[in-house]
């Protein structure tokens, strides 16, 4: 901080000095003090800006995977065409659209029962009588002209209501399936019935004893089609009746327009929509392209020359390896039904091939691996042991378990891409899953009843537990019980073993066991704290399995895709790691092998389903994501240095303003001087007679 001087000039002049300079000066040596605060805040909000800026980028890529990894995305879209649209026309198509070549054709179309009354000269004329009308085989209605009590199937048009539009009224709002209009010429005016319901099903019978009292002319009836008639087509030599010309089921997933009939096969194609998928992957590359080129750039300078704001954060490390990594990483193509990630024994064995090489068997338990045939050995009976066997023979395919949820998948990878690579797989494994034996507090603990619980259910004294227990009484250390100690000290793993365990003195465990024989002849085992009320609270967790009641299930194989990378669809890593991507290439896939391309992309443990996970992990959407982390940190020291910003700013406030008063202070003293000098003297003169004004 600087030194700043006060400048009186003459003492005894009256001039004083300048406190709002005086007092600005001293402030600005003050404030100097944030500077390296301030600088830091602006370095802080530069890092939170590159960031902001890299979470859109990465939100971007985001949403374009996702259009990918969707099971109703672009994927899933079908595109259609019709070699003669005047005879038929497609107008929708779903997910569940069957792409093939269809050949129809369309004998005739359907058609909807209708008629009408004879005309009149206008359509004022009075009218009277009745007339009946049976629709679709339903009930038959009677409508009446004039004054009546509707009820039933007898319909009254009215009071004075006697003209064909009133007719017309009473049968629409009766709602019957008929639609009733009155149409106009220049000859007149006449009544038509139109079935609601098109095809064979939409059957008109109409009777009428209308009169036109104006004239005294009757009003017959004519049908122009009795009954209605379902449209005849044909899809791949299979005849079809149809009740209308919208047509949909026929082709599966597929709905389009009868307009004509031919007698020459009209071609219906269903294809999948490459350029749509393609257009879709063509701007996740772009946008994945925009995201690694802008953290690449923060690893140099700017165009002022100082380094950008992430230069040297591990932020930008850790984003660059979880991207590159994702994007290296391979596609299984295939996985074994899941299992409970517990205490799950494998029995059985499965047979693997690669392309059209030799399928080789991977048995489970002991044996003595030879030729194409490989055991697990004596006791290695779980996913991770297969999984380590099928590596360990090096057989061009990589296994690996995965666990999510509490639920273990064990999935294999070719190490060949393309159909070249793709993998047959029988499964018989058994997986057999012991029941879990949980623990029921009673909740019944007070200042002189001891904590108690029970654990799960065995069906007989005789079944085999496997795992272990862990008790903790009150706040005291955590004990755990294993079921191998249990069966080394007691020579058995039932229930009863346990029990007497837990009950031996010379192991202390400070809480005692109980059989209880249930109603049903199971049995459970009873956990008694050894001390009273809440200190002597039991907290357990029960990892015991009965062995000998065991779930078994066959896992079955499903395979996942024969596409195993990115380079298979035509995209290709860059060095600076940006991508570089072949829209002929991955158009050849789409044509050869599509399903492997959505496989790739949405089924379990997929490149495109591991990918998008990753990316919602490094984001800010995930509070514990990478730039989500990283925005928190920044976020906090934003605040202390605000906090220290603010609290400087209140001192050096407090501290002008009392300067400013006391220098404002000092400085009247400093004007008074002169005055306080001149009564001086002429106090002096009156002494001693001296006038200093007087020469002499």
């Amino acid at each position: 901080m600087g030194t700043v001087g006060l400048s009186f000039g003459s003492p005894t002049s009256g001039e004083g000095i300048n406190v709002s300079s005086v007092v600005s000066e001293i402030v600005t040596n003050l404030e100097n003090v944030e500077t390296p605060w301030n600088n830091q805040l602006s370095s802080l909000e530069s890092q939170d800006s590159a960031i902001s800026n890299l979470g859109s980028l990465l939100s971007n890529v985001s949403n374009d995977i996702s259009q990918l990894t969707d099971a109703d995305g672009i994927l899933s879209e079908v595109e259609g065409s019709s070699s003669d649209t005047s005879v038929l026309e497609l107008t929708s198509a779903s997910s569940s659209a069957q792409v093939g070549t269809y050949d129809v054709v369309v004998s005739s179309l359907a058609t909807t029962a209708n008629g009408y009354l004879d005309e009149i000269s206008s359509s004022s004329d009075t009218l009277s009588g009745s007339m009946t009308i049976q629709a679709n085989g339903g009930s038959t209605y009677t409508f009446d002209i004039g004054a009546g009590t509707s009820s039933g199937d007898t319909i009254y048009t009215g009071s004075g209501e006697n003209t064909l539009a009133d007719l017309e009224s009473a049968i629409n709002n009766a709602d019957i399936g008929v639609t009733a209009s009155v149409t106009t010429d220049a000859d007149g005016s006449r009544l038509t019935l139109e079935s609601s319901t098109s095809g064979a099903a939409g059957s008109l019978n109409v009777s009428s004893s209308i009169t036109d009292s104006t004239t005294g002319t009757a009003l017959n009836y004519n049908s122009n089609i009795a009954t209605g008639a379902n449209a005849s087509i044909d899809v791949n030599g299979i005849s079809y009746s149809v009740a209308s010309n919208t047509v949909s089921g026929v082709i599966p997933g597929v709905t389009f327009d009868l307009l004509g009939t031919s007698s020459d096969d009209i071609q219906v194609v269903i294809s999948n929509d490459n350029s749509g998928v393609e257009s879709a992957v063509d701007q996740f590359v772009s946008d994945y392209n925009s995201l690694i080129s802008a953290v690449n750039a923060q690893e140099g300078d700017t165009s002022s020359g100082t380094a950008e704001p992430l230069f040297g954060s591990p932020t930008l490390t850790l984003l660059q390896q979880e991207l590159l990594s994702g994007i290296d990483s391979t596609n299984p193509n295939g996985y074994l039904s899941s299992v409970s990630a517990d205490a799950v024994t494998l029995s059985g064995s499965m047979t693997v091939q690669v392309g059209s090489g030799t399928a080789y068997t991977f048995a489970i338990g002991d044996g003595t691996s030879s030729g194409d045939t490989y055991y697990t050995s004596s006791g290695n009976n779980t996913l991770a042991d297969l999984a380590s066997t099928i590596n360990s023979a090096g057989i061009g395919v990589t296994a690996a378990v995965t666990t999510s949820d509490g639920e273990s998948t064990l999935t294999l990878t070719s190490g060949t891409s393309g159909a070249s690579g793709a993998l047959s797989v029988t499964s018989a494994i058994e997986a057999s899953t012991p029941t879990a034996l949980s623990f029921t507090d009673s909740g019944t603990t007070s200042t002189t009843t001891p904590d108690s619980g029970t654990v799960g259910e065995v069906e007989s004294s005789s079944d085999q537990l496997s795992g272990s227990l862990t008790v903790q009484v009150g706040s005291g250390a955590a004990q755990t019980i294993n079921m191998s100690d249990v069966e080394s000290a007691e020579s058995g793993t039932t229930l009863a073993d346990l029990e007497a365990y837990i009950n031996d003195t010379s192991n202390g465990f400070g809480f005692s066991a109980s059989l209880a024989n249930n109603s049903d002849g199971s049995e459970s085992l009873t956990l008694t704290s050894g001390t009273d009320g809440s200190s002597g609270a039991l907290t357990v967790t029960s990892n015991l399995y009965d062995t000998t009641n065991a779930t078994s299930s066959t896992l079955a194989y499903a395979n996942s895709s024969d596409v195993n990378s990115l380079t298979t669809l035509g995209i290709s890593v860059n060095d600076d790691g940006t991508l570089t991507f072949d829209s002929s290439s991955l158009d050849s896939v789409l044509n050869s092998d599509y399903s492997s391309v959505v496989g790739f992309f949405q089924n379990i443990d997929s490149w495109g389903q591991n990918f998008s996970n990753m990316l919602a992990n490094a984001g800010t959407s995930s509070s514990t994501g990478i730039l989500a982390l990283a925005e928190s940190s920044i976020s906090a020291n934003e605040s202390t240095l605000n906090a220290e910003i603010s609290n400087e700013n209140s001192y050096i406030s407090t501290q002008q303003s009392s300067l400013t008063t006391e220098l404002n202070s000092a400085n009247q003293t400093l004007e008074e001087i002169p005055t306080d000098l001149d009564e001086i003297n002429e106090l002096y003169s009156a002494i001693t007679g001296y006038d200093e004004n007087t020469n002499g």
